[in-house]
């Protein structure tokens, strides 16, 4: 099953992985040498449709929307904390016990494993907005970006190659081959604690909004909202869709520099996932969260547009108090 295993390499997979193939000549792009799979569009079907029933069967009460709400954040935090800002770029650290709880709780998005994601994420910052980033909506629309690239067979295997400094952890190979084997347990947990309505509502709903909650960040990133810094790309940041997403809207700047725990660098701009981290660094869960280097500054007084702070130490004087209030004690 496509969702169940982790398919074998393939061709795609090589040619995506490299900037051009072995004799120079451009490499192919993926849509072109696959086909959408029946077994993910099925899923991702049915997730949806099964959200819907849940509101018919069971009708909305403030307890139920309030654990719909509550479950799309907590497993947001494990894709954007845990997927994304751990697995793929290492903004932090932590141990092995709570690196697997990343993974673990990441995995109830029903987005494939760690591995997986991070792998192709990698990608996507290497070519982003060119005609291999798996995801761009410049190069393929609306539709492909958002939702279509993730059901395709191009994106089905996991970048191996790409993600060789987490594959040495067998529970997170194991996790990222058995891939539905956590949200199971998350909506069987669910079930048992509060039954149908608990099921459809924490689980099915939770999960369809989640998943456009997600993909909106490849989808509407590229193309709506304000740009500080002249990227390679066209990132851009988006308030809204920063709180949709717990920080992940500020896209521009994690473009900018993505090496660093925290999306929003100014005070104004909200980033949920950096203060849940901060909160954790502070139970001594994780430790060593990067910044933004002084260097980064620097370099962004040249590369930033003119309706924004444009040297600096205007970047430096509006950055967020928090890291006012560190670089003071």
């Amino acid at each position: 099953m496509l969702l169940l295993e982790s398919p074998k390499p393939h061709n795609t997979v090589e040619i995506l992985s490299n900037p051009a193939n072995g004799d120079g000549s451009k490499p192919q792009v993926a849509p072109d040498r696959g086909h959408y799979e029946p077994s993910a569009v099925f899923l991702m079907t049915a997730v949806h449709m099964l959200g819907i029933a849940g509101i018919v069967l069971y009708p909305p009460s403030w307890s139920l929307i309030a654990l719909c709400i509550g479950s799309y954040y907590i497993r947001m935090f494990g894709i954007t904390a845990g997927y994304h800002r751990y697995f793929a770029h290492r903004t932090f650290r932590t141990s092995r016990w709570f690196q697997f709880v990343l993974a673990f709780l990441g995995s109830t998005a029903t987005q494939r494993g760690a591995l997986w994601w991070a792998a192709h994420h990698r990608d996507h910052h290497r070519h982003s907005d060119t005609e291999i980033d798996l995801h761009s909506p410049i190069q393929r629309g609306f539709w492909w970006s958002h939702i279509g690239w993730i059901v395709h067979s191009s994106s089905t295997a996991t970048r191996w190659n790409n993600i060789k400094d987490f594959t040495k952890y067998p529970e997170l190979v194991v996790l990222d081959n058995w891939r539905l084997v956590a949200p199971i347990v998350y909506a069987t947990t669910l079930y048992w604690l509060g039954g149908g309505p608990a099921l459809f509502w924490g689980y099915f709903l939770s999960t369809a909004i989640l998943w456009h909650g997600t993909f909106v960040i490849n989808s509407l990133c590229h193309v709506w909202g304000s740009r500080r810094f002249e990227t390679s790309d066209t990132s851009r940041n988006n308030l809204w869709l920063a709180l949709l997403t717990l920080g992940e809207g500020w896209h521009n700047n994690h473009h900018h520099y993505h090496s660093s725990a925290r999306q929003g660098w100014l005070w104004w701009e909200v980033d949920g996932t950096y203060y849940a981290l901060k909160l954790l660094e502070k139970l001594r869960i994780v430790e060593k969260l990067k910044g933004v280097p002084e260097r980064v500054w620097s370099r962004s007084g040249s590369n930033a547009i003119s309706n924004t702070p444009s040297t600096a130490a205007e970047l430096r004087t509006a950055i967020n108090l928090i890291d006012a209030t560190e670089s003071a004690t």
